[in-house]
């Protein structure tokens, strides 16, 4: 313990310290303390060698360090901004403004609407639940225990003033409230934005935007699983696409499977969206862990029932063969603008 806190304290003088003048500096300041492979990444790491009594205390210490080091991030971004602008030439306020033309809907709305009017049909309701959760209902009533280890696949903003509080990582949230408070038979979709500590990047970020879906009633099995997500695939992208099931891991189903579309930017062929294997994974799914069903009070002994949960900003990128997952969240209207007319 005494080790961890003089590493957490020397990590901040080093922080404080730190030379910064310019974007370059601040560049090197941020992959070197920030980073993937950055020194607090590393000091978070230490958690696995706490004894589980000490975790909760620890934590804070830690998460209070990261707070500290974005802090100071932001604050030496914020200086080098207003010293540039201090060094740019005036602008007259006193001219008219740009006229702004009329705006269209969002190309992650598009496909989420498009999705959720699909499920729709086959006649999934709509349920929504909050973007800031507690640990049971994002973590525990998912089969996902304080000691599972699987809770490391999800790197989890917590709320720094209650660790017991966090920004939702699935909106598996939202399955465990609608089973919480609504007798089988259940059938609904669950869209929104949720929130994981990744590096961004063209593939990753901070915060994107999920659809999950649960169907819970008596006799239900994988064929109709498959079925489903069959019918969900050829009517988004088409009769041409081809599909694949691949066994996979996932606390909160069992069996779990991530299902594949043959890539529609390369055909097939292989690019670096399909990381040139001609397939790229749009989901997992699977069916419903009895522990689930158990948590929530439905008797797993009678109702069986299906998961699954895909990314929209993926899908989104096929659909419509986009690259960088960057240019969803940069408000770039030279990019917007080209969804204008996208019904």
């Amino acid at each position: 313990m005494e080790q961890l806190q003089q590493q957490i304290h020397n990590l901040k003088q080093e922080v404080t310290n730190y030379p910064v003048t310019n974007a370059e500096q601040l560049e090197a300041f941020r992959i070197q303390f920030l980073g993937t492979k950055g020194q607090v990444k590393a000091l978070m790491g230490e958690m696995k060698n706490v004894p589980a009594e000490l975790r909760k205390e620890v934590g804070q210490w830690l998460n209070e360090c990261k707070i500290f080091v974005e802090q100071h991030f932001e604050t030496l971004k914020s200086s080098l901004q207003s010293t540039a602008e201090e060094t740019t030439d005036g602008i007259d306020y006193s001219l008219p403004g740009t006229p702004q033309p009329i705006g269209g809907r969002h190309p992650i709305s598009l496909v989420r609407n498009q999705i959720v009017n699909i499920f729709k049909r086959l006649g999934f309701a709509v349920a929504e639940g909050p973007e800031i959760e507690d640990d049971w209902h994002n973590f525990g009533a998912m089969n996902l225990p304080e000691d599972h280890p699987a809770r490391d696949m999800q790197d989890t903003f917590y709320i720094s003033q209650n660790p017991a509080w966090l920004l939702r990582t699935h909106t598996s949230n939202v399955q465990a409230r609608v089973m919480e408070n609504q007798k089988p038979p259940i059938r609904v979709v669950c869209p929104g934005r949720v929130y994981r500590n990744e590096t961004i990047s063209a593939r990753a970020h901070c915060f994107f935007h999920q659809i999950e879906g649960l169907y819970i009633d008596e006799h239900v099995s994988f064929a109709d699983l498959k079925q489903t997500l069959y019918f969900f695939v050829k009517e988004l992208f088409g009769n041409d696409v081809k599909v694949r099931f691949r066994p996979s891991y996932f606390p909160f189903t069992e069996v779990s499977a991530e299902m594949d579309i043959s890539c529609l930017i390369c055909g097939g062929k292989g690019c670096n969206v399909c990381k040139h294997s001609g397939w790229v994974e749009i989901l997992g799914c699977g069916m419903v862990h009895p522990k689930v069903l158990d948590n929530m009070g439905i008797d797993s002994n009678k109702y069986t029932g299906f998961a699954f949960g895909m990314g929209v900003e993926r899908i989104t990128m096929l659909k419509y063969q986009i690259k960088d997952l960057r240019l969803f969240s940069e408000n770039d209207v030279r990019f917007l603008q080209q969804f204008h007319t996208v019904v």
